[in-house]
């Protein structure tokens, strides 16, 4: 069993991702839909987080290129950023969605050198928006990004346009369709379910 399915189950038995076929959820967006992902709730599993940080430096492990800086998007970036930046004993920052309105109206929190080489550390990829903000902020910075690294992404067609049209690149370490293999495999949802959630990415 691979570190993606582990997640996976890991993020449904905690109720970090929800399924719900009948009676959406309605996202911050406003958008309805049939799952919800809340990887927040990872701070409190010990277990759980430290598989997750051994899912993102996996991550990094297969990549050309290694970073020298890991960055948080700010909130639920950064307390996964913290604990793979002391798993690799890198320094890190964190980047909020808008500079403060007060102090030095910092948008990102910490110390960036000219050139460091960032992964931009994410909990969740919807349609990619505040990822690729936080990646420009990095560069507008004077970081080079080598990648956006999430913990879980839906999948859908308009985040991977929008990754795309930025010249980013991401990586996930579980996704949308290895859940519903899993929910499948398990007996949780029966075909006919599955084939509805599926529709419902196909059509976003």
């Amino acid at each position: 069993m691979g570190l993606s399915h582990e997640i996976a189950k890991d993020l449904l038995d905690i109720k970090a991702i929800q399924i719900r076929t009948e009676n959406y959820f309605t996202w911050t967006s406003g958008l309805k839909s049939p799952i919800y992902c809340d990887n927040r709730l990872t701070m409190s599993y010990p277990s759980v987080r430290k598989k997750i940080v051994q899912g993102y430096k996996h991550l990094i492990e297969q990549m050309e290129v290694k970073p020298d800086l890991i960055a948080g998007c700010a909130t639920a970036g950064i307390p996964h950023a913290a604990w793979l930046a002391d798993e690799l004993d890198l320094p890190m920052v964190y980047v909020r969605s808008k500079p403060k309105g007060h102090g030095n109206g910092n948008q990102i929190e910490g110390h960036i050198k000219q050139g460091q080489k960032a992964v931009v550390i994410e909990d969740l990829i919807s349609t990619g928006g505040s990822s690729i903000e936080a990646a420009q902020a990095l560069l507008n910075a004077g970081a080079e990004v080598l990648s956006i690294l999430a913990i879980f992404t839906y999948g859908l067609d308009k985040s991977i346009q929008k990754f795309s049209e930025a010249a980013l690149t991401f990586a996930t370490i579980t996704n949308y369709d290895e859940v519903l293999a899993l929910l499948v495999g398990e007996g949780t949802i029966n075909e006919a379910e599955k084939e509805k959630l599926q529709v419902w990415k196909q059509e976003l």
